[in-house]
């Protein structure tokens, strides 16, 4: 795996976006280093600048992997949509591990999806260029979906960021598919059992599924705090990264580090 990683102390874990590689942490990152925190990215498989070949895996076991090369035991992790239904997978089969939770626009397996008719049009611009295998255009209408957001404007954010979402979601586009990736166990069902103090976050212009699956999330995870991001879509990292860093740091002080350290216990296998 492709990673980065920036400063010293206990570790915080970045998992990015699918349609986003590591560098939609990088504000984070510098943010929690200077704060005194371990900060670590990776791009998963078929993302980025990982090379994989088309073989069976799961990436909760490569999420795994990660953390045992580098010997660590237990961290803060961070997800965004598909990263962040890794880390809630991570967090179900191995809870000893998970010292709190950061999930922004959060996918999570086995959750229901709708989308109003003005979402709709959207998924079918996508799906006629994805069968048209135009490459350049599915990337153009990705941005609108993720980026602007699908019942905004197109091009509603520009500049640098739109041409860093271009460009992270258009190298996972040109990779070869990854056809051999395992079925993750149902996560919707028990997400009572994720007990890890945990900080949600959504955009206010993100599909209308991933805002009524946040308010259920807060909900139902018994140490979840909630945070709606207004004006913003489902990369708040990085179309408005102060206030992202922000609620991060806030969320992360709140960890006494005077307590025992946690990489002296053994986790929960």
């Amino acid at each position: 795996m492709s990673g980065v990683e920036h400063g010293e102390g206990l570790p915080v874990v970045f998992l990015h976006a699918g349609v986003c590689d590591k560098r939609m942490w990088l504000s984070q990152m510098q943010a929690v280093a200077e704060d005194g925190w371990h900060a670590i990215a990776y791009d998963r498989r078929g993302y980025g600048d990982t090379e994989s070949a088309d073989e069976v895996f799961d990436h909760v076991d490569d999420l795994k992997a990660v953390l045992d090369q580098r010997d660590i035991h237990a961290a803060v992790f961070v997800g965004c949509s598909l990263g962040g239904g890794v880390a809630i997978d991570f967090a179900l089969q191995y809870p000893g591990r998970v010292l709190g939770l950061v999930l922004i626009g959060t996918s999570v397996t086995g959750a229901p999806w709708s989308a109003t008719n003005e979402e709709s049009a959207i998924e079918m611009a996508e799906d006629d260029a994805w069968e048209r295998g135009d490459l350049d255009l599915l990337n153009k209408v990705q941005a609108h979906e993720w980026l602007d957001g699908p019942r905004s404007a197109s091009g509603r954010v520009g500049g640098e960021v739109r041409a860093l979402f271009l460009d992270m979601n258009g190298k996972a586009l040109a990779k070869s598919p990854l056809t051999l990736e395992e079925e993750r166990a149902d996560a919707w069902s028990r997400l009572e059992a994720v007990s890890a103090p945990t900080l949600l976050m959504v955009g206010s212009e993100d599909f209308s599924a991933i805002i009524d699956r946040h308010e259920t999330l807060s909900e139902t995870m018994p140490n979840a705090f909630a945070a709606l991001l207004e004006g913003v879509a489902h990369i708040p990292s990085i179309e408005h990264p102060a206030l992202v860093n922000s609620l991060l740091l806030q969320f992360l002080d709140a960890f006494d580090d005077d307590d025992d350290d946690p990489e002296d216990d053994d986790p929960e296998d």
